[in-house]
């Protein structure tokens, strides 16, 4: 059952004075606490967030949030870039004390768009690409995946989507394709078209490469992101399962709300999901 904000924020608050106080009460212990075999998460962020902001402001919020790990959107690094904007931008990145460990979402509805959404990758050194590819191209986009090594992350869209709109769709097409194949679970939109995403993240857990982390406020086409804490999805269920599976990519946060300002949202989802696993690490 789904926890309510007043409850959460109250586990939250114990779950900071213990943190607080553990130092304290078990600095000169031998013993190894039971906290330290949490699973830790990999927070990131997937730039889509920050559409109306520049480059150089996008990399300067991830940082600030410590969102290390990045994901562009075209906006950001147009799939159009020459070679030697993209290790210029790829530099700047890491310069920054970022990981650019990906891109998407990319629409491959050409053989074209597949070969240039490889290239692109290759060239700027990602590791994933969050993409939709057509059916017709997955033979050539396993392809790649072997001659690349990039991984990629079929991404679900949910109500609307006659593509894939669920994780199930995803799998559907893949399962006998290069496990280096496998999806970005988009958990708002999962759960809009009445999935568990949690329950998805634990069947899928051998294709899980990705994850968009958000909330939404209802289910259907009707339903619209929010902040993250403020609609009616268990996130803090959502961050156990992957603990529990122990998912090793990135969850990266989508913030579609507010999109001329977005900052404010972003970084109250974040400091929730912060919460939530502080919160967890002293249950």
């Amino acid at each position: 059952m789904k926890q309510t904000r007043k409850e959460f924020m109250k586990m939250i608050g114990v779950g900071v004075l213990a943190s607080a106080s553990a130092p304290l009460a078990f600095g000169k212990s031998n013993k190894k606490n039971s906290n330290e075999v949490k699973h830790k998460l990999n927070l990131g962020l997937a730039s889509y967030t920050l559409r109306s902001l520049s480059l150089d402001e996008t990399l300067k919020v991830a940082k600030r949030l410590q969102l290390n790990s990045i994901a562009f959107k075209s906006m950001h690094l147009p799939l159009e870039s020459s070679p030697e904007t993209l290790k210029e931008v790829a530099m700047k990145v890491k310069n920054a004390g970022l990981d650019l460990y990906g891109a998407g979402v990319i629409y491959m509805k050409t053989e074209d768009e597949v070969n240039k959404a490889f290239e692109y990758a290759k060239t700027a050194g990602m590791r994933v690409i969050i993409g939709v590819p057509n059916y017709e191209l997955l033979s050539l986009v396993e392809k790649k995946v072997k001659e690349t090594d990039i991984k990629l992350a079929i991404h679900n869209h949910g109500p609307g989507d006659d593509v894939y709109p669920s994780p199930e769709s995803v799998y559907e097409k893949i399962k006998n394709l290069d496990s280096r194949i496998g999806m970005c679970i988009d958990i708002g939109h999962t759960f809009r078209i009445g999935e568990d995403p949690s329950e998805k993240a634990r069947k899928f857990a051998d294709r899980l490469h990705d994850i968009h982390m958000k909330d939404v406020d209802g289910l259907g086409a009707k339903g619209k992101p929010l902040e993250i804490g403020r609609g009616i999805m268990d996130i803090p269920d959502f961050l156990r399962t992957l603990q529990e599976i122990k998912y090793d990519g990135i969850v990266a946060f989508e913030y579609e709300k507010d999109g001329d300002d977005p900052i404010p949202g972003l970084a109250e989802s974040v400091g929730y999901v912060r919460g939530a696993l502080a919160a967890m690490t002293v249950q």
